[in-house]
């Protein structure tokens, strides 16, 4: 992880150098996920999106981002006349490293973007039925540190920057039961630079 943040320190310091185009932002947004498993039937939890975005470039820009994110997901089963349910709740950082491409002039542009996302679990809430805790001892054992990608289309209005993408997961959050996120992510950034 450090190589990495040094990686990216010192890309941002290289095209500042050389003049390129940089913007600083702010952004939030609202997240739609949920958690794939096996042999469960999930559904959607909505949750949120707040941090900070560069973008560093012309028509071909880097975007890295770091931003506190809220995801999670719901589990039901019904099986030999049992019924297995679940809630979890994450609070992550998460840390995606987009690399995009911009159509149109300056102030009002179209893009498209995708790249991989570090996520690391700050906390989580989860309540589980008591038979999944018996039956599965090791359900709610969760990766806190994972590997994803991200991939999506934004628009940009003058310093305002509307993003819509999807999240997908290249590590398992629990290897034991398949568990990978989905998220639908819809954001809105300001760029203060």
């Amino acid at each position: 992880m450090k190589k990495f943040l040094l990686s990216v320190a010192l890309l941002v310091a290289v095209c500042i150098s050389a003049k390129a185009q940089f913007n600083l932002g702010i952004k939030g947004g609202v997240n739609f996920s949920n958690i794939d498993a096996d042999n469960f039937h999930n559904s959607s939890v909505t949750g949120y999106q707040a941090g900070l975005f560069a973008r560093i470039g012309g028509a071909l820009y880097l975007q890295p981002e770091a931003y506190i994110s809220s995801t999670g997901g719901n589990f039901n089963s019904y099986n030999n006349n049992t019924d297995y349910n679940g809630h979890v709740r994450f609070t992550n950082l998460d840390v995606p490293v987009l690399l995009g491409l911009r159509f149109g002039p300056k102030n009002l542009n179209l893009r498209v973007m995708a790249g991989p996302v570090y996520n690391y679990i700050l906390s989580k809430n989860e309540t589980f039925s008591a038979n999944i805790n018996s039956a599965f001892t090791d359900f709610g054992h969760y990766n806190n540190s994972t590997l994803g990608y991200q991939a999506g289309v934004g628009i940009d209005l003058g310093a305002l920057t509307i993003d819509g993408r999807y999240q997908g997961g290249l590590s398992k959050w629990n290897s034991s039961f398949g568990q990978t996120p989905n998220i639908w992510m819809l954001g809105v950034g300001f760029k203060i630079f």
